[in-house]
């Protein structure tokens, strides 16, 4: 395609146009992992009614994220699209979306964001709500997240009130987790849980980490009663 010419570009300045980066398709094998992300989910019951979303990173200032009221378990290329992250939202793409948007604004090493709407994690926020955070201890699957390497440790989950306005929502989230959060992982109250990683595989062996621990925590709950 030739550059525009430069009588071209004053016109566009002259109406105001705004001329935005064309984002393409999402790379087969960045469709392959979020159809994948999105079966593993759904076959355990993780995603029902259409909820949750998926997330990959393309490249610097770009990701491929899935599609409003699509079944997470019979993904297609179709239902995902791709975003630029410094662009305005398409129509079409999930609310939570500024969610994901912004985890990847601030940490550059992140590759993939996954989000469930889990029984356990969303009865557990709403148990802990007013704690502002999830505390787990003396598990073994606390090595399932990056940098934990013995179950004599501490792992603490933060929970934010949900809220309609994602965009102001995701800025108070990142401003409470700040820039190098201990847990790769998050819980909106009343909702569900959010992780991360650097891969697609890390992002998943992170939400079956977190979700194991969540699931004991509420058993324990339950049992003591």
């Amino acid at each position: 395609m030739r550059p525009a010419s430069r009588a071209t570009g004053e016109a566009l300045a002259r109406f105001g146009r705004r001329v935005t980066r064309v984002v393409t398709a999402p790379p087969p094998a960045v469709v392959e992992a979020l159809v994948a992300i999105g079966r593993f989910a759904a076959a355990r019951g993780w995603v029902p009614a259409t909820s949750g979303n998926f997330s990959h990173r393309i490249d610097a200032r770009t990701i491929a994220v899935t599609r409003s009221g699509v079944d997470k378990g019979n993904l297609s290329a179709q239902s995902i699209a791709a975003l630029a992250l410094d662009e305005p939202l398409p129509p079409g793409v999930s609310a939570e979306t500024p969610l994901h948007l912004a985890r990847y604004r601030a940490d550059a090493r992140i590759g993939a964001i996954v989000h469930v709407h889990t029984v356990a994690a969303t009865v557990l926020s709403r148990l802990y709500a007013a704690d502002g955070a999830l505390r787990l201890s003396g598990f073994e699957m606390h090595k399932a997240l990056d940098g934990v390497t013995t179950h004599e440790s501490e792992v603490t989950v933060p929970i934010f009130a949900n809220a309609q306005d994602t965009v102001a929502l995701a800025q108070s989230v990142e401003a409470q987790l700040g820039g190098n959060p201990a847990t790769p992982g998050y819980l909106l109250a009343g909702h569900g849980l959010y992780a991360w990683g650097a891969t697609m595989d890390e992002a998943r062996r992170h939400l079956e980490g977190l979700e194991f621990l969540l699931t004991c925590t509420l058993e324990e709950r339950r049992l003591q009663r």
